[in-house]
């Protein structure tokens, strides 16, 4: 045996057990290279989840929302003047700029711990809810008809609508208050949809797209309400030349949900509540759901499934209208009992879109953004307060939305791993690259 080479079996004799290299069967080929470690795996999932993503969105768009409040501070600007002989002084003014500013939303949204009692320290919560109900309600019509393939921009038109509607039974009715309230909500909801309903018809019936027509039936309804409540013995209030219609009777007011302590929240929030239920439902659990999803997806196989798309399209669009038109009944209905104008959707029908896109089209996320941006409405006059202009609350929104909408600028701001759509997508890229070059 001298001069030969030890064999494997030479090298490993009298090694222990653990030690020893692992065996390969002749039998079962290659072993399979070991998957990572189940932590690893929970951590990726996290990173790439659209909740956590939704999270950080959020994060950045205060962040550079605080950014802002500090450009914009008069402060902060004399201590820039003088910031390389004091540069604390700089730092501590940017630090109590952006923490005032801040505090000042979160007194004004969530808690308000200088308030006299519990009631008064609660109240900017129930402020937000109360802020938030309409929000809710546009955004899950836009959010339902997104599941469906459709932009539905014309919340705002279906508001009005659902306004006039309502205004034309709430008005012109002396009726007790447990048949005025609901029949004066139930018009404007049926006022909405119809609205609505005219787009599905005519997206089912013609093929227009039911952006240009959603846009110009905003317009339409805009002017529409414009002309009546500008006109005596329609919606102006009698003995008035003001655009303006009378106050809403307190028969067809929904009531207050915690008593005069809580004025801006009151029954309409629940039948907010009770409209996301019946949304989420409908969308997730029911057949009409397994169809109406099934055309968002792809509405040819649809078709060649059998289902009938048209009828789809303007069921969506009824639906969207509707809860649109209960967004319009929290308007009349609730807060607003002096009369309302032209404006009596005060942006809500175009905010229903961002909140649409945060809950991404679903029926909770929908709710649980529509009370981020009510907070956000109800804090903002807080920050208005501390000196701080309205305007850089919207701009946190849409920078929340702008966020949202480009998931890879999010990734690499915060170092997060690529979904496999995008390693996908990243992949075909190189592939195609290298089918031009040769």
């Amino acid at each position: 045996m001298t001069g030969t080479t030890p064999g494997a079996d030479d090298v490993t004799q009298g090694l222990p057990p653990e030690q020893l290299p692992p065996v390969k069967s002749p039998l079962a080929g290659d072993p399979e290279v070991p998957p990572p470690p189940r932590t690893n795996v929970f951590i990726k999932d996290l990173l790439r989840g659209s909740a956590f993503t939704t999270i950080l969105a959020i994060v950045l768009a205060l962040v550079v929302g605080g950014i802002l409040i500090a450009l914009t501070d008069e402060d902060v600007q004399e201590a820039a003047g003088y910031f390389f002989a004091r540069p604390g002084d700089t730092f501590a003014a940017i630090w109590s700029a952006v923490y005032g500013g801040y505090e000042a939303l979160f007194r004004g949204a969530v808690f308000n711990p200088r308030g006299a009692d519990f009631a008064a320290q609660i109240r900017p919560l129930t402020s937000s809810l109360g802020f938030a109900a309409p929000l809710i309600a546009a955004g899950l019509g836009v959010a339902l008809a997104f599941r469906v393939g459709l932009f539905n921009i014309g919340a705002r038109g279906q508001m009005l609508v659902g306004a006039i509607f309502a205004a034309l039974f709430a008005f012109n009715l002396d009726l007790p208050f447990w048949l005025h309230m609901p029949l004066t909500m139930l018009a404007g909801i049926i006022g909405g949809a119809l609205w609505g309903g005219i787009v599905g018809v005519l997206k089912a019936r013609t093929g227009a797209h039911e952006v240009i027509l959603t846009i110009m039936l905003n317009y339409v309804a805009y002017y529409l309400l414009l002309w009546m409540i500008r006109t005596p013995g329609l919606l102006q209030k009698p003995g008035t030349n003001q655009p303006i219609t009378s106050a809403t009777p307190e028969t067809a007011q929904f009531p207050e949900l915690f008593g005069s302590a809580f004025p801006l929240l009151d029954w309409g929030f629940v039948m907010v509540i009770i409209a996301t239920i019946a949304v989420w439902w409908i969308v997730e659990f029911s057949s009409l759901g397994m169809r109406l999803r099934a055309v968002g997806e792809n509405p040819h196989a649809a078709r060649a499934a059998g289902i009938n798309v048209k009828r789809i399209y303007v069921y969506a669009m009824l639906f969207a209208g509707g809860l649109a038109g209960l967004a319009a009944m929290n308007q009349i209905q609730g807060s607003v009992t002096t009369g309302f104008s032209g404006s009596i959707d005060a942006g809500i029908g175009f905010d229903a879109i961002t909140v649409a896109l945060l809950g991404r089209s679903r029926a909770w996320g929908t709710f649980a953004a529509g009370i981020l941006f009510g907070a956000l409405k109800s804090g903002s006059f807080s920050m208005q307060a501390q000196g701080i202009p309205v305007d850089i609350v919207l701009v946190v929104q849409a920078l929340i939305v702008l966020f949202i909408a480009a998931p890879p600028l999010l990734r690499a701001v915060f170092f997060l791993p690529k979904t496999d759509a995008e390693k996908a997508a990243k992949a075909r890229a190189k592939s195609a690259k290298k089918a031009v070059a040769a």
